[in-house]
C-alpha cells in the first residue's frame, strides 16, 4: 500500500509554536491600540449565507468568494438540462447556499442589522479573524489570511477618519515598523473626476482600472480604460489628474480648480481638508504627526466605499498594502437598514508578519514561550521541584518541569530547542541546602539563589 504524504491546499499554511508567538505579538499589539481608542471586540461565523456576500465586492470580488457545497446530495435540485448547459453562475445558486467570508466588513454590516436593537450608536467594534479569497497565491497574498478590522457605524463625524490614521501610526510604530506610508483619497473626488470627463456612469470601471496603477503601470491602466468604454480623449483628461504631484495642500489646491464644476468632487475635497485639520489638532508634543499622503490614484476597488479611503504600505519591504479601509454610507441598507453611515480600517496581519520577518524586527522575547525549565534527574528531585513549579507559575512566570528523569545534556538540548532562557538545576546539593542553581542559557552563567531571590529575579525580567 502506497502512503501519500498529506499536503495543504495552496495559499494556506501551518503555524509553528514559534510563529504563533510572533503572530500573537501582532494581534495583541493591534488589539491594545484598538481598545485604547474605545473599540470593543466581536466575532462572526467563518461562513455566511452566499446571498449575504454576493454583490458587495464587485464582479471581480464575487469571483474570489469560496462557495461551500450544500450538504448531502447537492445535485438533487439540479435538472439534467441545467447540468448540460454548464452555466456555472446558475448552477452555483442551486448547489451552494453558503460561503466562507471574503472580508470582515460585510459580515459586520450584517451583524449590525441583526443586532440593531441590542447595540448603542455609534457602535465601535474590532474583529480579528481569518478570511478566505480564491485568489492566485503569491508572495504576501494567501487564500486564507487574518484581518484585523476596526469599524464605527452610526457616526458621520470625520473625526473617526482622523483617529483611524492615528491608530495606524501608533500600532505600526509599536510593532517596530519605522518607514511606512499612510495614503488617503476620497471616492467623491473620483466620482467628480468621472463626472467632469463625462463618464459618471463608468465610475466603478474607472476606479477598478486606476486601482491597478502600481501593478500594471499607466499604459496598462490606459489599455484597461479603453476596454471598459473610455476614449483616448477621456484618458488625456485623466492623465494630468492621475499624475498630480506636490504636497497635500498643493494637490488639494489643484483639485479645487480641476473639479470646480463638480459638486460631489468639491465635497470630497472638503472632507479631506477636515480630516487633515483634525489630525493637526490631535498632535501633542509626544505624538508626531503621521506620514499621510493624498494619493489621487488610490481607488480601492470595492463598491461599498463612498467617502475617504485609506491604504498603508511599508517602504522598507516590497509587499503591497499592509492595511486599508474607508467610509461606507450605505452598506447596511443592503440588509434593510438605511441611513447608517460607517467607516472602518483593516490591518493585513499576514503581510505585517512577513514584513517584520524580512526586517528581522520582531522583539527577541517574542520567541520565548517558557521562561524557566526545571531539571528532573530522579524521583526525589521531581518531588522537590513540584512545589517550586507551582510557586513560579503562581508568580506569573511561565515554567516547565522536564516530564521525566533524563541526563542533563538532553534537558539542556530541550531548553535550547524551545529557546527557554533559564534552566533551574535541582540536584542532591540543592535539595540539601534549599538554595537553587539558575543557569542563564545565553551567557552560560550560573547563580545560586533562594526561592524568594529566584522569584524576585525572574519576576523583574
Amino acid at each position: 500500500m502506497t502512503t501519500t504524504k498529506p499536503t495543504l491546499p495552496k495559499g494556506t499554511r501551518d503555524f509553528s509554536p514559534e510563529e504563533m508567538v510572533k503572530r500573537n505579538f501582532i494581534f495583541d499589539t493591534i488589539k491594545s491600540v484598538f481598545r485604547k481608542f474605545g473599540y470593543q471586540e466581536i466575532q462572526t461565523p467563518s461562513m455566511e449565507n452566499l446571498e449575504t456576500l454576493t454583490g458587495k465586492y464587485g464582479d471581480e470580488g464575487d469571483k474570489l468568494i469560496f462557495k461551500i457545497l450544500n450538504s448531502g446530495d447537492f445535485l438533487s435540485k439540479v435538472s439534467a438540462e441545467e447540468l448540460q448547459t454548464a452555466d456555472a453562475k446558475k448552477l452555483t445558486s442551486k448547489v451552494s447556499e453558503k460561503a466562507l467570508r471574503y472580508d470582515l466588513t460585510v459580515p459586520f454590516a450584517r451583524y449590525v442589522v441583526a443586532h440593531q436593537n441590542d447595540i448603542s450608536l455609534p457602535f465601535k467594534r474590532f474583529q480579528i479573524q481569518p478570511v478566505w479569497r480564491a485568489d492566485r497565491p503569491q508572495k504576501g497574498r494567501y487564500r486564507e489570511f487574518y484581518q484585523c478590522d476596526a469599524d464605527v457605524v452610526g457616526s458621520e463625524s470625520l473625526l473617526n477618519e482622523a483617529e483611524f490614521v492615528l491608530i495606524y501610526q501608533e500600532a505600526l510604530s509599536q510593532l517596530g515598523l519605522k518607514d511606512f506610508s499612510i495614503l488617503i483619497n476620497n471616492r467623491k473626488i473620483l466620482s467628480g473626476i468621472a463626472e467632469i470627463i463625462g463618464k459618471p456612469e463608468l465610475i466603478i470601471d474607472m476606479t477598478v482600472a486606476i486601482d491597478k496603477l502600481d501593478k500594471i503601470g499607466f499604459d496598462g491602466v490606459c489599455k484597461e480604460l479603453l476596454e471598459r468604454g473610455f476614449t483616448q480623449s477621456d484618458i488625456e483628461k485623466l492623465q494630468p489628474i492621475i499624475e498630480l504631484k506636490g504636497s497635500n495642500s498643493e494637490k488639494i489646491k489643484a483639485l479645487k480648480k480641476v473639479l470646480a464644476s463638480s459638486e460631489i468632487g468639491q465635497k470630497g475635497i472638503e472632507e479631506l481638508e477636515t480630516i487633515f485639520t483634525y489630525i493637526q489638532q490631535l498632535q501633542t508634543p509626544k505624538a508626531t504627526l503621521p506620514n499621510i499622503t493624498l494619493d489621487i490614484t488610490l481607488a480601492r476597488g470595492l463598491n461599498y466605499y463612498t467617502g475617504a479611503i485609506f491604504e498603508v504600505k511599508s517602504n522598507e519591504v516590497a509587499m503591497g498594502s499592509i492595511g486599508g479601509g474607508g467610509r461606507y454610507d450605505d452598506l447596511t441598507s443592503m440588509f434593510g437598514l438605511k441611513n447608517l453611515s460607517g467607516v472602518g480600517i483593516s490591518f493585513g496581519a499576514d503581510r505585517i508578519y512577513d514584513v517584520l520577518e524580512e526586517l528581522n524586527a520582531f522583539p527577541k522575547n517574542t520567541t520565548e514561550s517558557t521562561k524557566v525549565l526545571i531539571s528532573n534527574f530522579d524521583e526525589a528531585a521531581e518531588k522537590f521541584a513540584l512545589p517550586i513549579l507551582s510557586q513560579l507559575r503562581a508568580a506569573g512566570i511561565a515554567t516547565e518541569l522536564y516530564p521525566q528523569a533524563a541526563k542533563l545534556k538532553k534537558q539542556l538540548g530541550y531548553a535550547d530547542a524551545k529557546r527557554i532562557p533559564y534552566v533551574l538545576l535541582i540536584g542532591d546539593e540543592e535539595m540539601t541546602s534549599g538554595l537553587l542553581s539558575l543557569k542563564n542559557m545565553e551567557s552560560g552563567e550560573q547563580s545560586t539563589l533562594s526561592i524568594q531571590a529566584l522569584l524576585a529575579q525572574l519576576g523583574s525580567f
